[in-house]
């Protein structure tokens, strides 16, 4: 209740604007994207709360470090060891089959900025979970974050990434000069 609060809060005094489809009745891979920005971070709680979806997302380990390893669970997150993650899709079909609606934040963009490919865990996760995608934005040219459509993938990866292309052809991100046009390598 606190949560939705504060998400209301936020949306009255921000300068952004939430625009959205309704939020997903079944576990979902949310995606985070152009993510530019640490702001990135701050609009998802904001988006989630609101919207009163749960969310898990997925960091690298060393988010979870010290004080702000419970902070950073109680909201949702999930610490990656990018060196081994190899348990990391099992324990997310685990999660996908325990009949608990939440969105599963993944920024397929990587880090906020040095990449010039998406990342293909979230496709590879869908893939294997039989999770759809949900599309979530930030658009600085509009001061517009939300999320999209919610997409079924259906194993044809070049289609599949075209209708993801086609929704953020016109999302910037929060610092646009560090946005990533949604392209895996698996695509050339």
């Amino acid at each position: 209740m606190i949560r939705y609060f504060l998400a209301r809060l936020f949306w009255v005094v921000s300068p952004w604007k939430l625009r959205t489809a309704p939020a997903p009745n079944e576990p979902t891979i949310l995606i985070g994207a152009p993510h530019t920005s640490n702001w990135d971070f701050v609009f998802m709680l904001a988006i989630s709360w609101r919207l009163r979806l749960p969310v898990k997302w997925l960091g690298k380990d060393t988010l979870f470090k010290g004080w702000r390893g419970p902070l950073m669970r109680g909201l949702g997150g999930i610490a990656v060891d990018r060196k081994n993650a190899a348990g990391l899709v099992r324990r997310i079909i685990r999660m996908a089959n325990s009949g608990q609606v939440y969105g599963l934040v993944i920024t397929p963009d990587g880090t906020r900025k040095g990449h010039s490919r998406w990342k293909s865990g979230f496709y590879r996760i869908a893939m294997e979970t039989g999770m759809p995608v949900t599309l979530g934005y930030v658009d600085r040219h509009t001061r517009t974050v939300g999320l999209g459509p919610t997409l079924q993938m259906t194993g044809d990866v070049a289609a599949d990434m075209d209708r993801i292309r086609a929704f953020y052809a016109d999302k910037s991100g929060f610092h646009p000069q560090y946005r990533v046009e949604p392209r895996l390598n698996s695509e050339e």
